[in-house]
């Protein structure tokens, strides 16, 4: 009989907890589900924030005023030019494309815009991959006018119509007037603070090319900071060509002496002489390697700062958010204008001096 009830209790204790346990089961599955949506939501976010971050820096085949919420582009496409080593030279425009979303056939072969990057691929526009990630379709020889490329055309054309337009003002009255009196102090102050003490008496050959590079590189920094999105001087080609430009005029237009006191350098001992000369050759590509670096990492530094602070408005999503990183992006945004001239005078500065060190003349000897 006692065990009888015994089982009997057992059994309507089971009863009694089953449900307990099975709600205790449901309500851990629910919030773990909770926390694994709110996890994958948050990947989401960062994965668009991030991809907003680098649709801003990096360049781009159409020009793209903003991009509504629903994925909508507003815009305008660029000339798409490219060359196919099986099929030869292939132009359209990037509306083709559809921001990467279509395949164009063109000439019976297949192409896809990837990454900003046009690759051959099949009516299905399948991408393949190698061990590390990278794209192994073929790579196209790409001559497209971008977003960067409409930018420098911009600019150029611009400095063209601006300084002719000063030039030919200076010919009536040596008072400037218009244009000329918000320029002609910057270009004293380039004559006066940079190229004169750093290249000396032969600073008027010089001239040209350092107002040339000072004035385009600030109007593209300027022009990096609309809301655009052209950060042009934040691309590695453009910097290192400008930085390739120098170091050719530096070198085809330096004087013996220079030559000198980097292969043979004098008022030291021949052993000594030989040890400074692999020195003094790696110094002079390492020059331009600097100047390139700087101005691509600061420009590009300060986008991401930037934009990274406007992303972690929407990270947040309150008050405090709301307030503090809008006031902080402001401060940002005006170092950034800073930086955009700051920028152009050390590069031009820069120049200035390896300039005057080709032109330098030896008195080391007459000295002694």
């Amino acid at each position: 009989m006692l065990k009888r009830v015994i089982l009997l209790v057992g059994f309507l204790s089971t009863f009694s907890l089953s449900p307990a346990q099975h709600d205790a089961v449901a309500t851990e599955a629910h919030s773990t589900t909770e926390v694994v949506s709110e996890v994958s939501a948050a990947e989401q976010e960062k994965a668009e924030n991030q991809e907003f971050i680098q649709h801003h820096v990096k360049d781009a085949h159409s020009f793209d005023i903003m991009v509504t919420g629903d994925g909508r582009h507003i815009g305008f496409p660029l000339p798409v030019i490219f060359y196919d080593n099986d099929n030869g030279l292939h132009t359209m425009m990037s509306s083709a494309f559809h921001h990467g979303e279509n395949v164009v056939e063109s000439k019976g072969s297949h192409y896809k815009l990837y990454h900003e990057k046009i690759y051959k691929t099949d009516a299905a526009g399948t991408i393949t991959y190698d061990n590390h990630g990278h794209a192994t379709n073929a790579k196209m020889m790409d001559f497209s006018i971008t977003k960067s490329v409409l930018a420098i055309l911009f600019v150029a054309l611009l400095m063209i119509l601006l300084f002719t337009s000063i030039a030919r003002g200076y010919k009536n009255s040596l008072v400037p007037t218009g244009a000329a009196r918000l320029f002609e102090p910057v270009i004293v102050f380039i004559r006066d603070d940079i190229a004169k003490p750093n290249i000396g008496s032969k600073y008027k050959k010089y001239m040209p090319y350092l107002l040339t590079v000072f004035f385009f590189i600030l109007f593209l920094n300027i022009l990096g900071l609309m809301p655009f999105g052209i950060n042009v001087t934040g691309n590695l080609a453009i910097t290192a060509a400008l930085a390739i430009i120098t170091f050719l005029l530096t070198q085809f237009t330096a004087n013996r002496n220079y030559w000198q006191h980097i292969f043979w350098m004098p008022g030291l001992p021949w052993p000594m002489k030989i040890v400074m000369m692999p020195i003094e050759v790696i110094g002079m590509f390492i020059k331009p390697f600097a100047l390139l670096i700087r101005l691509f990492a600061n420009m590009t530094a300060g986008h991401i700062v930037v934009m990274s602070l406007i992303a972690m408005i929407y990270v947040f999503k309150n008050i405090i958010g709301g307030i503090a990183f809008p006031f902080l992006t402001f401060v940002l945004y005006l170092l950034e204008i800073l930086v955009a001239f700051l920028q152009a005078y050390i590069f031009a500065m820069l120049s200035a001096v390896y300039f005057g060190m080709a032109n330098e003349e030896h008195h080391h000897e007459e000295a002694h």
